[in-house]
């Protein structure tokens, strides 16, 4: 089985190509919605323990905890270290079922690939990538986003052209949807054609 690590910096359109890759039938991994569904479940008590006050009822609240540790180098640190484990768990949970159905390709939606190693884990990367106008046009319009929020978090990640850089594959969505699909549906094809060859 071939193991296709997606990722991309914020606000690349990476969620988007995700869908796509799914539509075409592709099993995806979403490590943020694993994340996510963890902060509703097996990781609220160890957030609270390491973050007290930063859950609400059975959930972690998620402005709360970016409040206390964007910014704070050793305090995302230790977020880390308390759900990364946990994420690598789902996601090898995911991969067993993907073998055991007999998937000839994968999809892992990683954002942070480069910056946690995960790289080494799969056998082809894919940036999804976009001019930087456009990364911070749309970063700037999410809710609640400021400019130095926006620094913040891409100072903690690898620049874009490095990523651009190490991958086997680059989709760029500075364009329109239909050609994002192109690029997802050669991409596909070449993977398919590589995974075939094993």
């Amino acid at each position: 089985m071939l193991v296709l690590g997606l990722t991309g910096s914020a606000a690349m359109g990476k969620s988007t190509v995700a869908s796509m890759l799914a539509e075409r039938g592709v099993a995806v991994f979403d490590a943020d919605r694993t994340v996510h569904a963890l902060y509703e479940g097996a990781a609220v008590p160890a957030v609270e323990a390491a973050f007290p006050g930063t859950t609400r009822g059975a959930a972690v609240d998620r402005d709360l905890l970016r409040a206390r540790v964007l910014g704070d180098e050793p305090a995302m640190q230790r977020l880390e270290a308390l759900v990364h484990p946990l994420v690598k768990a789902e996601e090898e949970a995911f991969l067993d079922r993907a073998r055991r159905d007999g998937r000839r390709m994968v999809v892992l939606d990683v954002p942070l690939l480069f910056e946690t190693g995960a790289e080494a884990d799969v056998d082809v990367v894919l940036v999804v990538s976009a001019p930087a106008a456009v990364q911070h046009q749309r970063m700037l319009a999410r809710p609640g986003m400021t400019p130095e929020r926006l620094e913040a978090m891409l100072a903690r990640q690898i620049p874009d052209a490095e990523k651009r850089r190490r991958a086997h594959y680059v989709i760029d969505t500075g364009g329109t949807f239909d050609d994002v699909r192109r690029q997802v549906a050669e991409v596909i094809r070449a993977v398919a054609a590589i995974a075939g060859g094993r």
